[in-house]
């Protein structure tokens, strides 16, 4: 599992997997910061192209280190109104 961040806005993404069809296409939980953070597929090259508010490329959280699923992340988004990792 890796995280994604946004350094100058509030989305994060936790992505556990990639599609073995369309290496594009990643799962994981998605948080763009509004409070309403949920599991989904998104494409890699679309999280490439991004640009925050100043212009900052979406970062990897290089210290992250999953200790928990996916769904377990999920559970403690929805309770928490975002992602807590």
């Amino acid at each position: 599992m890796v995280k994604l961040f946004t350094p100058d806005g509030g989305a994060t993404w936790l992505l556990s997997e990639i599609e073995p069809d369309d290496p594009d296409i990643a799962f994981g939980l998605c948080d763009l910061g509004l409070g309403f953070p949920e599991l989904g597929s998104v494409r890699i090259s679309v999280l490439l192209a991004h640009r925050g508010r100043l212009g900052l490329p979406i970062e990897r959280d290089l210290d992250f280190r999953a200790d928990a699923s996916i769904s377990t992340y999920a559970d403690r988004a929805q309770v928490a109104g975002g992602i807590i990792a």
